[in-house]
């Protein structure tokens, strides 16, 4: 999974300067047993309207055909948020410097492509430079 990467990349990150903050569509208290079993040293934010990630445009409804395969498989996306809807955010990393300027961004609808911890590590890196 990849907050574990990312939690592996923490103390590098942090070295940076850098913080690193994750954000969820699930209700917090889905997300914390994870932290709290995971040890994760970072925050993770629910945006359970995904009206943060919808603001950025990185989300995307699920299809009426695809929702009994994602039921199937236990997954029952209007629980894990508090809303009936069926919406997931594209997996996506976005660098942000101090003054609040996007500096780097790692975005792929395919939600199977997850942004690498090496490659946003290479991009705090080249902010120092």
């Amino acid at each position: 999974m990849e907050l574990y990467a990312l939690q592996e990349a923490l103390e590098e990150i942090q070295q940076l300067g850098a913080s690193l903050v994750a954000i969820t569509p699930q209700l917090p208290e889905l997300s914390l047993p994870m932290v709290e079993s995971h040890d994760l040293g970072f925050d993770i934010l629910s945006d359970t309207d995904s009206a943060f990630t919808r603001s950025l445009g990185l989300t995307f409804d699920i299809p009426d055909d695809l929702r009994e395969i994602y039921l199937s498989f236990g997954i029952d996306l209007p629980a894990c948020s508090g809303r009936d809807e069926w919406v997931l955010p594209m997996p996506a990393r976005i660098v942000v410097d101090k003054t609040g300027i996007v500096r780097a961004t790692d975005i792929d609808a395919d939600y199977t492509v997850r942004p690498e911890a090496a490659k946003t590590l290479a991009d705090l890196r080249a902010l120092t430079q």
